[in-house]
């Protein structure tokens, strides 16, 4: 541990000291604020009961009456997929409809083939049984459409939809699922994808159940208390009811989709517990300290309550800020987080106190509803497994440093071959008809088939000029020769131009997969040239499809994740600093933070990349990793970092500038605060790990990766590398310069002034003396 000579700790001290009493004299209006907030939900908890009872109650009606989402489908802005895209739907009005598509497919049995005279039959029969759905605008036979395989063994029908797939009904599902049978039984081997196949239902399911459960079993264990455990989890609950409810009553203005609000429910749901946690907590120990109901709700509110609402800003700011990569979908989902977050925190700050107010003693422990803990004031704080945790750490903080910051560096290390991009159907289970389906395709026409890649040749100026059409026609017939040749491609198909002749589109079918790193340089290679085939020609053409549009979006995501990064994590050092009055302790919390974000993306790639334990995680398929992830990850773990990173050194914090030594303020740190982080972290981990059950496989990548961020930044970085640090540090860990000090505006984020009030003995004080001055 750093020795410095007694003058300059005196001289330390004497500045925090004073700091602290500035502080005290000027207190910080938001605990205040917090505090009063706190004490008049616990008075008017019938009030507050029935207020937040009516929010439920109109946003649930909301949420029934309000009619379903529209299909987000792809908008990027600022990428030339997009843009090409978007001149499809100017040049071809009609042609890119939102109607929902089944493609179905059939396999002839082993050695046959599809276009033999039984297996025909039944697959015309099957064409005309699909086609004649009430919602059907089409299906080609597959026969015409030239939709066989060479070796004829597989053959293929597109089945399109009037309506987006939301709107279908469910007789039409399943008038389709039973066209797929009666085929099957004819004894041909018939799969479908397509969006008509996929799950609209909302979120939610078994596997959070489960981590709910696990979360009240960690709640029940902290508190030892049935109430205590429970109330977190309710009033958690309220929460997210309130913000699903708001999420499908908004889903259509605003294009939220059912990934929206899964990812919006994870938080909401994890948060929620956490901040009730800790008002809870403190609740606990105020009554400990032989305050009354009223008081002791109050103080936990002004505490507990401001750590809350820094915490909350945190998460909200890191969310929010998600909206400067510019991409909708990533900014929809951090606002929609972001308001389950903002739902979390009132709900902490009011119906918390309220529901004390109602059981102000069931929170309590059975001795402490019994009276024998209003004694312990008096005595000496017990050691607990905390403090015992925090000196083991101070005697070794060189080895548990290198251990701590090794071992993650180890687990970042796989970062360095992350490659994204946007899992489709071959991601999901094989026992899924939409895995099936893509195999068989893959296997009947190739690899590429199942991403072919969209160009778009804007001839305009030439269809105007004296050749007209002619001129057109034969700049294209140019442009699809050229790309034909290139490596990489099997297959062009005719150009298909729009009334005007000044506008064709042809698809170009890959000969490797979509998310195979080789497609993606096959899609470079065309671009590189094209600046030749376009000064030879006088047409321009541009590259689209659903598989250009994943590359897009993971090199527009890749590009942004550096500077959000940046921003992030500048963020957390001014917003520590303000907290903390320190430069080193924020300075160490960021450098943490980003340690825990790397590793947690270096087991996500282990997994769902490299396939180290997959089959463990239920993944069936390994490839690229989900383009939003590490830039929504960052968001995430950004502010779940700050929560314990404020609840754990504020209580160091405090210990230094009321006199402990640098060692001594850590463990107190971890007496009073090591527990409930622990807690925390556990539920937060509970939460997140249960979404790993999801069939999605976006959402089982985030729960799984959120989790890896969690267990790693608390249990590693706040738990072990924190107080390391602090140990080396000594002094010096607490120190500001004065420019800064008297720059920085000052934030009491513990509710300092109001823990530090003049009465003595708040259980025997007159009510009357503990209500604030009024103004």
């Amino acid at each position: 541990m750093c020795r410095q000579p007694h003058d300059d700790r005196r001289g330390l001290h004497r500045t925090a000291l004073e700091d602290i009493r500035h502080q005290i004299r000027r207190p910080s209006a938001v605990a205040t604020f917090l505090y009063r907030l706190g004490r008049l939900a616990f008075r008017r908890r019938w009030y507050v009961a029935l207020v937040w009872a009516a929010v439920l109650a109109a946003v649930g009606l909301g949420a029934m009456k309000a009619p379903a989402a529209a299909d987000e489908g792809f908008n990027m802005p600022g990428i030339e997929s997009q843009k090409a895209f978007d001149l499809m739907e100017e040049r071809f009005p009609g042609a890119s409809a939102d109607g929902a598509t089944a493609r179905v497919v059939f396999v002839a049995p082993d050695g046959g083939k599809v276009t033999a005279t039984e297996n025909r039959r039944a697959v015309e029969k099957a064409v005309t049984e699909l086609g004649d759905g009430t919602q059907v605008a089409s299906a080609a036979d597959p026969f015409k459409a030239q939709a066989v395989s060479k070796d004829g063994t597989t053959a293929y029908v597109t089945v399109t939809y009037k309506v987006e797939p939301q709107d279908l009904t469910d007789a039409s599902r399943t008038h389709l699922e039973e066209a797929l049978v009666e085929a099957r039984d004819a004894g041909l081997t018939v799969e479908a994808g397509g969006t008509a196949m996929e799950d609209t239902g909302g979120p939610g399911g078994a596997a959070e159940l489960i981590g709910v459960a696990i979360a009240a079993v960690v709640l029940l264990v902290t508190f030892g208390s049935l109430a205590a455990a429970g109330l977190p989890l309710l009033t958690a609950l309220i929460g997210v009811g309130v913000s699903m409810a708001t999420i499908l009553t908004l889903a259509s203005t605003f294009g939220l989709s059912t990934t929206t609000g899964t990812l919006a429910m994870m938080l909401g749901l994890a948060v929620g517990i956490d901040y009730a946690l800790f008002v809870v907590s403190r609740y606990r120990e105020e009554r400990a300290q032989g305050r009354t109901p009223e008081e002791a709700a109050g103080l936990a509110a002004g505490t507990a309550g401001s750590a809350v609402v820094f915490a909350g800003l945190t998460v909200v700011i890191a969310l929010a800020g998600l909206a400067v990569v510019g991409i909708p979908m990533l900014t929809k989902m951090g606002l929609a987080a972001a308001g389950a977050v903002v739902v979390g925190v009132l709900i902490a700050l009011t119906l918390v106190p309220a529901l004390l107010g109602f059981w102000p003693n069931a929170v309590l422990t059975r001795r402490a509803r019994k009276g024998g803990e209003a004694a312990k004031d008096a005595k000496p704080a017990k050691d607990n497994g905390g403090t015992r945790w925090a000196r083991f750490v101070l005697r070794r903080p060189v080895p548990v440093l290198l251990l701590g910051v090794v071992g993650l560096g180890a687990l970042a290390v796989p970062v360095a071959d992350l490659q994204l991009g946007m899992p489709g159907d071959e991601a999901k289970s094989t026992a899924t008809t939409e895995r099936r389906a893509y195999d068989a395709l893959a296997e009947g026409f190739g690899p590429g088939f199942n991403g072919p890649l969209t160009v778009v040749v804007d001839a305009k100026e030439l269809a105007a000029g004296a050749g007209g059409g002619s001129d057109a026609k034969g700049a294209v017939e140019t442009i699809s020769g050229k790309i034909g040749g290139t490596g990489g491609v099997v297959s062009v198909s005719p150009a298909r131009f729009n009334e005007a002749g000044d506008t064709a589109v042809f698809s170009v079918v890959p000969s490797t997969a979509p998310t195979d790193q080789k497609t993606k340089d096959l899609v470079e290679t065309i671009r590189d040239e094209r600046s030749g085939v376009e000064s030879q020609t006088g047409a321009t053409f541009e590259v689209t499809g659903t598989t250009a549009m994943n590359i897009d979006i993971a090199a527009k995501v890749q590009s942004a994740l550096v500077p959000y990064l940046i921003i992030v994590v500048g963020l957390a050092v001014i917003l520590l600093m303000v907290v903390f009055r320190s430069l080193l302790v924020p300075l160490k919390a960021a450098l943490g933070f980003l340690l825990s974000v790397l590793a947690s993306l270096g087991v996500v790639v282990l997994v769902f990349q490299q396939g180290h334990g997959a089959g463990i995680m239920g993944v069936e398929q390994t490839g690229p990793i989900m383009s939003l992830m590490p830039i929504f990850l960052v968001g995430i773990v950004f502010g779940l970092a700050m929560d314990y990173e404020v609840f754990l050194v504020s209580r160091m914090r405090e210990g230094y500038v009321h006199g402990e030594s640098p060692g001594q303020a850590v463990t107190s740190g971890f007496r009073h605060s090591a527990r409930v982080v622990v807690a925390a972290a556990l539920i937060m981990i509970a939460v997140f790990a249960g979404f790993i059950g999801e069939s999605e496989p976006m959402i089982k990548m985030i729960g799984f990766g959120l989790a890896s961020a969690v267990l790693f930044d608390a249990f590693v970085v706040r738990m072990a590398i924190v107080p390391a640090v602090l140990a080396l540090l000594g002094h010096k860990a607490w120190w500001l310069p004065g420019w800064l000090d008297r720059l920085l505006p000052r934030v009491d984020v513990e509710g300092e002034a109001l823990s530090r009030r003049p009465e003595a003995h708040p259980a025997a004080a007159d009510p009357a003396d503990l209500e604030p001055a009024r103004t």
